[in-house]
């Protein structure tokens, strides 16, 4: 590596022990336990600062979609968010080495900071969307860099002890995240301002908190002019990314209302597909320059790794971040309520993971986790396919504690089996890669889960209303003069006994689920019946999904952790010999 975290007193002039990060003392040039915590007190607010977000959001976007009549096309503002982030994961990773990891970090931060702002002023889907895309910008750099900064100072095989300090942070945020959310989404107006548009403020003074801690806490190694010189940046590389991803995506998240042979949606996968092939050109020209270094892919355990982990990034992403709407649209939870919901799936996650990663640390085996976690996965995910309109929250909270297990064991193990696989001087460009690819996966599963989600859902509400028609509590209902004194329910009534060309109440549901808390129960019902059946298919999906990931996990070799960071094994590489 070219620039590594050092310790605090190598950066300060003075000599000072900053923040009590002091240069160890000992033979091995490992970082003590006490720099190393003191280096991730600000990593830690960094990630937390992107952690909170996506909670926040998962379980307050019902609440925003609605105020701003566009449920349907929810879509567009989280495969913004993801796209972006996913295509600045590897350029943060390559632009680390040049400028310091640092000064990059501190940059995300700012740019996550100001794209908050930015959406807290969107009046419309669209452009919540776009300024949901700045946000991803900044969270590109977030979690890579985070990472590739403690594979510098820990190695593998201790880095599994600090991994219940991570899971503690991700299981606060989303502890927090969804009651803060709750808070502000449940919020008519606060200080004159909306609601829900606090969600995105209170990400400033976290993000400003984090820059001071950041430039307190963490000390980098200045990258030297003539390192800086050594190193290009792949920029053809950067822009073939994006000429591929952008419209494969699009088209992901689009081609069920265009029509998958659509003009539009043939031009997509064009252009898609002659940009992946000028990025596969690009990155073998580039050589070891590449954003994505194509020689790591003849490291088994490294190719193994990133394919599971696209897999099983469109399980877990596409998957469990319906969990939200599925309690609040089907069984009518607050946004609060449901983030607490999800508990016994967080409690899963932070226990599984410490519990993995205290073993890792003692014995050095890694290998069983993520396939044990894959495994999980799938049948936590084959549960809440199980999950109907009318099964109660209680089972339904229940079967989110298996997935959280699964999460919990193969988050972590992956990322440390290709840090392992790799040389120690490519370990940035690993966690990048590993980092890039995974959420490549949950980019698609999250475009491709919805629109399956959303082409569904309409045919299984009307096919929910035909059966619900045929009983009596039904004929009773629609018949009750009280029913019909209610405008919203004579509405729902006469549209569905007198339907319209432009779908009538069954669009307007799928823009603004909020209608569905206003209806009688009764004529709510086969309306949450229809999305809770499209929801059933997409975990279903997600499931099968998982099943291909734990198949190919099935190919991974044994690693053996490295027992030293990347930062000594580089500088006991580049000694001369006694």
């Amino acid at each position: 590596m070219s620039e590594n975290a050092t310790p605090a007193a190598a950066a300060d002039p003075s000599g000072q022990d900053l923040a009590g990060a002091g240069p160890s003392g000992g033979p091995s040039g490992e970082y003590t336990h006490r720099q190393v915590l003191t280096i991730l007190s600000g990593l830690m607010l960094g990630m937390f600062l992107g952690a909170l977000d996506q909670t926040i959001v998962s379980t307050s976007i019902r609440t925003i979609a609605d105020d701003l009549h566009g449920l349907s096309v929810q879509a567009w503002v989280t495969t913004a968010y993801l796209i972006t982030a996913t295509i600045t994961t590897p350029i943060y990773g390559k632009l680390g080495d040049l400028y310091g990891r640092k000064k990059l970090f501190m940059f995300a931060i700012t740019v996550f900071v100001v794209g908050s702002a930015l959406c807290s002023f969107a009046n419309s889907m669209y452009q919540l969307a776009a300024f949901r895309a700045i946000q991803g910008i900044g969270a590109g750099g977030l979690f890579t860099l985070v990472l590739a900064i403690i594979g510098d100072i820990v190695s593998p095989r201790e880095r599994a002890r600090y991994s219940g300090y991570f899971m503690a942070m991700f299981g606060t945020s989303s502890v927090l995240g969804p009651l803060i959310g709750g808070f502000f989404a449940g919020q008519a107006t606060i200080l004159g301002i909306a609601g829900w548009r606090w969600v995105f403020l209170v990400n400033v003074p976290i993000g400003i908190a984090a820059l001071l801690v950041v430039q307190a806490t963490l000390h980098v190694h200045p990258v030297s002019a003539l390192d800086r010189s050594r190193i290009r940046v792949d920029w053809w590389g950067a822009a073939a990314l994006v000429v591929a991803l952008v419209p494969l995506l699009t088209v992901a998240e689009q081609g069920y209302q265009w029509g998958w042979d659509s003009p539009r949606s043939v031009a997509c996968f064009v252009v898609g597909g002659i940009g992946l092939v000028a990025f596969v050109v690009a990155e073998h020209l580039m050589g070891s320059a590449a954003l994505i270094p194509l020689r790591i892919f003849r490291i088994r355990a490294a190719a193994v790794t990133i394919a599971a982990s696209v897999i099983v990034g469109m399980a877990m992403f596409g998957g469990i971040m319906l969990l939200p709407l599925y309690m609040q649209i089907v069984h009518g939870a607050s946004p609060t309520e449901s983030g607490l919901l999800m508990l016994p799936m967080v409690v899963g996650m932070m226990t599984s993971s410490i519990g993995s990663g205290q073993i890792i640390s003692r014995t050095g085996h890694v290998r069983m986790f993520p396939i044990l976690g894959s495994a999980l996965m799938v049948a936590g995910l084959a549960l809440l396919s199980l999950c109907g309109a009318d099964t109660a929250l209680v089972w339904v909270s229940g079967a989110m504690f298996v997935p959280g297990i699964g999460l919990g064991n193969w988050m972590q193990p992956l990322l440390l089996i290709v840090q392992s696989a790799v040389p120690p001087t490519e370990i940035g460009v690993a966690t990048s890669s590993a980092t890039f690819f995974r959420q490549i996966g949950g980019t698609l599963g999250v475009a491709i889960f919805l629109s399956v989600l959303f082409s569904s859902v309409g045919g299984n509400i009307a096919d929910a209303i035909r059966v619900d028609a045929q009983t009596e509590q039904w004929q009773q209902t629609v018949t009750d003069p009280q029913v019909l004194a209610n405008p919203l329910d004579k509405a729902v009534i006469t549209e569905l006994a007198h339907p319209s060309p432009d779908g009538g109440v069954l669009a307007q549901v799928q823009d603004d689920s909020s209608i569905i808390d206003q209806m009688h129960p009764v004529l709510a019902h086969p309306f949450k019946v229809g999305f809770a059946t499209s929801m059933d298919l997409v975990f279903l999906l997600a499931a099968a999904v998982g099943v291909l990931a734990f198949l190919i996990l099935l190919l991974l070799p044994r690693v053996e952790l490295r027992a030293t960071s990347a930062r000594v094994a580089v500088q006991q590489a580049q000694e001369p010999p006694v």
